[in-house]
């Protein structure tokens, strides 16, 4: 069973939410109204983290060929291992 969270509003926050929700509202209820704030919320912090991280691949996407450096994977490993084993 999906757990609930309650949240009372007072004053004009309670106003506020009552007009945009029943019968005059856009919305059916004040249930569907917070969900729906909530669901553009996540959904706007979903694409921050995507903004986010293709602002870091940016510059490996638009580097020429030449930029990279070609890697051994079994040097690679070799290395991690003895970084691994200096840092005990």
């Amino acid at each position: 069973m999906a757990e609930g969270v309650n949240v009372r509003f007072s004053g004009a926050l309670k106003e506020f939410v009552e007009q945009r929700s029943g019968t005059d509202g856009l919305y059916g209820s004040a249930s569907e109204y917070i969900r729906d704030l909530v669901r553009r919320d996540y959904e706007r912090d979903e694409a921050q983290r995507w903004d986010a991280l293709h602002l870091e691949l940016k510059a490996g996407m638009a580097a020429s060929e030449s930029d990279f450096v070609p890697l051994d994977p079994k040097s690679v490993l070799a290395e991690a291992r003895r970084r691994r084993e200096e840092a005990k």
